[in-house]
């Protein structure tokens, strides 16, 4: 059974059809990574099934959870699925040991030592130790992510989305991230990441999908996706960006 089973889904803004009939399924331990031109639906499907946005038609499970029903818990999908942006998204005002714990302390209620162990923990784990007092505004671009990832990962989801989370940082910075990312994956972590990162989603990937307005228009395994692409769509889009 998959962990997340997406059928027929459509969404809109206004007047605006941004996903038309998307539909696929992510098994426990996948890593899967949507690519395709700005505007073609990639960030409005993850925020789909976290939740974040309702769909018009169609149906989204996580876990066998259908996240349209209007009865579902939205923090316990929340705690599920953990999320990371773009823009990082950390109070300015707190500690990069602060960012991490606040979710679990004010949302979940739990112990705050048992949080901050958690917490320290986690910000190894992304390679920062010795920056936990650290404030968001001392911190690199990369180093703001690594800590928003962290910040996620406390939730102890079981499932990760990244929004195309290398885009504001500079070349220098993507790496740290991507390896992070990396690592998650090869502990076995399902995660689906919309991404400009060809070079990762060769390497990582385990299925890709193209998206183009508003439709999955081919997928695969990166091996064939990359080298053996069938619609003239999706090599029009890998010769402008390989």
């Amino acid at each position: 059974m998959p962990i997340i089973s997406l059928r027929d889904v459509h969404k809109s803004f206004g007047a605006v059809e941004v996903l038309k009939g998307v539909s696929f399924d992510v098994r426990k331990g996948e890593v899967v990574c949507i690519i395709g031109p700005s505007g073609s639906g990639k960030s409005t499907l993850i925020r789909c099934i976290n939740g974040l946005n309702n769909i018009q038609k169609g149906s989204i499970k996580v876990e066998g959870q259908e996240v349209n029903d209007p009865k579902l818990d939205l923090l316990a999908l929340r705690r599920k699925v953990g999320i990371v942006f773009q823009q990082y998204n950390l109070f300015p005002h707190k500690t990069a040991l602060q960012n991490v714990m606040m979710a679990p302390v004010l949302v979940l209620k739990e112990p705050r030592r048992e949080v901050e162990e958690r917490a320290r923990a986690l910000i190894a784990k992304v390679r920062l130790e010795g920056k936990e007092d650290a404030y968001p505004g001392q911190l690199s671009g990369g180093q703001q992510q690594r800590v928003a990832i962290a910040r996620s990962l406390a939730m102890r989801p079981d499932i990760m989305l990244f929004d195309e989370v290398t885009a504001a940082l500079d070349p220098e910075t993507v790496k740290e991230v991507l390896l992070t990312i990396r690592e998650l994956a090869a502990e076995g972590m399902t995660c689906i990441l919309v991404t400009h990162e060809m070079g990762f989603a060769r390497e990582v990937a385990d299925h890709v999908y193209f998206t183009d307005r508003g439709v999955i228009v081919e997928h695969g395994p990166p091996d064939q996706f990359f080298t053996k692409a069938k619609d003239p769509r999706t090599r029009q889009f890998l010769s402008q960006v390989l």
